[in-house]
């Protein structure tokens, strides 16, 4: 099993940043993959960003160039740097591992204009 906690969250106006993290624990040797999805209201889970264990790196159309996945394997943890955002960020946003076998909670994003 693998056990996912995002932190980071919270309320900023339109243009402003915020990082998000995702802490990993438990079978961490067998991650290929964590990621961040989103989901606003009323709207499917999308993908915002990805990063395979190779270190290959996947955006959602709509945050390329604005948001960046990184991560610190000393610490298992996977973070997101979104700049420049917009109130259409605004969702709950999501970490997942291994292609979606493992969640975390998720945590709020809202961007106000």
């Amino acid at each position: 099993q693998v056990q996912l906690v995002e932190s980071g969250g919270g309320l900023v106006q339109a243009g402003g940043s915020l990082r998000l993290s995702c802490a990993a624990s438990g079978r961490i040797f067998s991650i290929t993959e964590m990621g961040w999805y989103r989901q606003a209201p009323g709207k499917q889970r999308e993908l915002v960003a990805r990063i395979t264990r190779g270190g290959s790196i996947d955006y959602g159309d709509s945050v390329k160039g604005r948001f960046t996945i990184s991560r610190d394997n000393a610490k298992n943890t996977v973070y997101l740097q979104m700049n420049s955002l917009k109130p259409e960020d605004t969702a709950v946003y999501y970490c997942d591992a291994n292609w979606g076998d493992y969640w975390g909670q998720g945590t709020q994003v809202t961007v106000s204009s």
